[in-house]
């Protein structure tokens, strides 16, 4: 009897989303205030699926204005779920996925105190994401040895939310380059990069790998960045498929290119993001064309970025 009741209350829930995903938001909040109680559970967790597949085929699409005009709409559709169910974990991780990378790819560079206020609370959805298992905030305001401890409480199930909260925290971070408190949280994220590597190193086409190429080519040498090491990141994440990932091809250029001061790597790297197929993989298709965008205007700035640097 147990059963059948699951089974139809998953029935009601299955029809009331094909309604949600065709109202406005305005429509969906007052829809989700107003629900009734009982199979809100249901609901709430039927709709953290198919947020997550509404993720997945926005990944896919090839017209960027379509997904930068509708992106608000589902940052305030996913505001709104965890108004409803604030511990659902796979919620906050997409909240923290989709707010770090509007932030990141649609926001004008222009706009960094915006860009900041994303960022912000993309990461705070990540940190609450993983909350169950260490207090984010609270660890990075102690000592650097207690919050790397705290991090061995995470495993490989956790990655894809050490992930996106790192990703979101880097964001952060390099919008407030010149504060005090984003210089200081530099130890406690470089900890949290350095655990998701040792939990999988592969993960979104060597994601990990790339932040940590980005961390160490970005950082100054005096506060521990290295060149070096960030080629190394930068060629193990080309060897997990970043090469298909043009984006990483596009930070490779943009931090340890332009490091480096070698404008031929640099153009000649850019380049083959402009020639390369957009489409390959199909989940990525909507970040490479980004990254084909990015590569022409980091291109356009070429003579401003090897000013002095001989042929």
């Amino acid at each position: 009897m147990k059963a059948r009741s699951n089974k139809d209350a998953m029935r009601i829930a299955s029809r009331q989303l094909n309604v949600l995903f065709r109202l406005p938001v305005c429509f969906v909040l007052c829809w989700l205030a107003t629900a009734c109680a009982p199979i809100k559970p249901v609901r709430v967790a039927a709709v953290a699926l198919t947020v997550e597949d509404v993720g997945r085929a926005a990944a896919k699409q090839t017209d960027p204005v379509l997904v930068r005009e509708g992106t608000p709409a589902y940052l305030m559709l996913l505001d709104g779920l965890l108004e409803s169910y604030p511990e659902n974990t796979r919620l906050l991780t997409a909240a923290c996925q989709a707010y770090a990378t509007y932030a990141s790819s649609f926001v004008r560079e222009e706009e960094q105190e915006r860009i900041a206020l994303l960022q912000r609370r993309a990461m705070h959805y990540g940190f609450r994401s993983l909350s169950g298992k260490l207090d984010f905030p609270r660890a990075a305001s102690g000592s650097l040895e207690d919050f790397t401890a705290g991090l061995e409480r995470f495993d490989r199930k956790d990655v894809p939310a050490l992930f996106w909260t790192a990703t979101a925290w880097a964001g952060w971070v390099g919008s407030n380059i010149g504060s005090v408190e984003a210089m200081a949280d530099l130890p406690f994220l470089e900890a949290v990069i350095r655990r998701i590597l040792e939990l999988d190193e592969s993960y979104y086409y060597g994601g990990p790998h790339l932040l940590m190429g980005i961390f160490l080519a970005a950082k100054p040498a005096a506060m521990g960045g290295s060149l070096p090491q960030a080629k190394v990141h930068f060629d193990r994440a080309f060897a997990h498929g970043g090469d298909k990932v043009l984006m990483t091809k596009v930070y490779y250029a943009q931090y340890y290119a332009r490091g480096m001061r070698d404008r031929e790597l640099f153009e000649r790297t850019l380049r083959e993001v402009q020639a390369a197929s957009a489409d390959d993989p199909p989940e990525m298709a909507l970040g490479n064309i980004m990254a084909k965008g990015k590569a022409n205007r980091l291109l356009e700035r070429t003579e401003e970025y090897f000013a002095g640097v001989l042929e």
